[in-house]
């Protein structure tokens, strides 16, 4: 258990000293974010502001995460690679985006099929390595079964696997993207369903089927392949957003960027798929589902009938144009955002309580 304490502690210091540094150095370099000129007039003072600083609580996790192996003498899993491979891959995806938009004063980056076609590449990657590398048990990262609080009957074999777990990718990656449209937002969400997912993994772990001996009820232990180092992986996340959280707070020094959003996004979806708590997801990182929905309504509403349900869309900014205040929204969905957490996470105990 002292490899979650040093890696969540780890990639805290790390960002809190780092990001600073960071911060500097793209300065110095004039990789200040670029403002579309239809979004919240508010938003204009941010322009110049740093991007890419979701640089930082990357290599952060990393870091982390292999040092809290060294101190502690424990071993890397597949799983932990595999959720530390799809974050890098979704942050170097993000990472061209705000570059092109930076460098070639482009607003919207990439070329939309070239973005896709880098998620599809990264995902595709993950889901295709996941249903590989059994341990003993015969259990792989990934399960083609589909799961809540853990899988349950239907399974839908491989192909259909990596359709879902695409879905799943691309839509918390885009989901975090769309969040992070005021400053700490997206971060501090996200510090929030990455702490849930260190409680999941421990008490899997703790209840988990390799130990079905020492259970009062091996009948309701989770067959997950690497539970607790799932922990230790979202406890370096939950450290290293935490102290970009105090740099990227209301005024923001600086902003994740898409580097920092799909990098986030795809850690989201690989610890929900790993640890087989994929439907799960949905409540735990209910924040993200409700500003994604706010977007898909907009679209569709204005499609369909020409009308517009909200003044703009993603939901953060149509609150800006009600008046409301950059941090009384933020604080106002960070609330949201932990009644999505406490729900999901009495789910998660009342499902396993259930088969007790």
């Amino acid at each position: 258990m002292n490899q979650i304490l040093f890696a969540g502690v780890i990639g805290l210091f790390l960002t809190l000293v780092g990001t600073p540094l960071l911060i500097k150095l793209l300065a110095r370099r004039g990789y200040g974010q670029y403002i579309r000129d239809d979004g919240p007039r508010e938003h204009h003072s941010k322009r110049g502001t740093p991007t890419m600083g979701g640089i930082a609580f990357i290599l952060a996790t990393i870091v982390a995460y292999f040092l809290s192996k060294v101190i502690t003498g424990k071993p890397v899993t597949f799983s932990g690679l595999l959720v530390l491979g799809l974050m890098t891959g979704m942050g170097l995806v993000g990472f061209l985006d705000d570059y092109i938009k930076i460098v070639k004063r482009r607003s919207l980056g990439l070329r939309a099929k070239a973005k896709m076609a880098g998620q599809l590449i990264v995902g595709i990657s993950f889901a295709v390595l996941a249903l590989m590398f059994a341990d003993n048990r015969g259990n792989t990262p990934a399960s083609t079964k589909l799961s809540f609080v853990t899988d349950f009957g239907w399974t839908i074999g491989p192909v259909l696997f990596v359709v879902w777990a695409l879905f799943m990718i691309l839509a918390m990656s885009n989901g975090v993207n769309l969040t992070d449209g005021l400053d700490g937002l997206a971060t501090g969400a996200s510090v929030m369903v990455f702490g849930a997912y260190t409680f999941i993994g421990v008490w899997q772990f703790q209840e988990s089927c390799a130990n079905a001996q020492t259970l009062t009820n091996p009948a309701a232990c989770f067959e997950v392949r690497d539970p607790l180092d799932l922990a230790v992986v979202s406890a370096a996340l939950m450290g290293a957003c935490f102290g970009f959280l105090w740099w990227n707070t209301s005024p923001a020094k600086v902003f994740m960027g898409d580097t920092g959003s799909l990098a986030l996004g795809g850690a989201l979806a690989g610890l929900a798929i790993c640890s087989r708590t994929e439907l799960l997801l949905a409540l735990l990182g209910g924040l993200f589902v409700l500003i994604t929905m706010s977007v898909v309504i907009q679209v569709g509403s204005f499609r369909l009938t020409g009308k517009r349900v909200f003044r703009m869309a993603p939901l953060q900014h149509h609150f800006e144009l009600k008046g409301w205040s950059e941090v009384l929204i933020v604080v106002r969905f960070w609330i949201i955002q932990g009644m999505c957490v406490i729900v999901g996470l009495g789910v998660f105990y009342a499902g396993w309580a259930a088969d007790k």
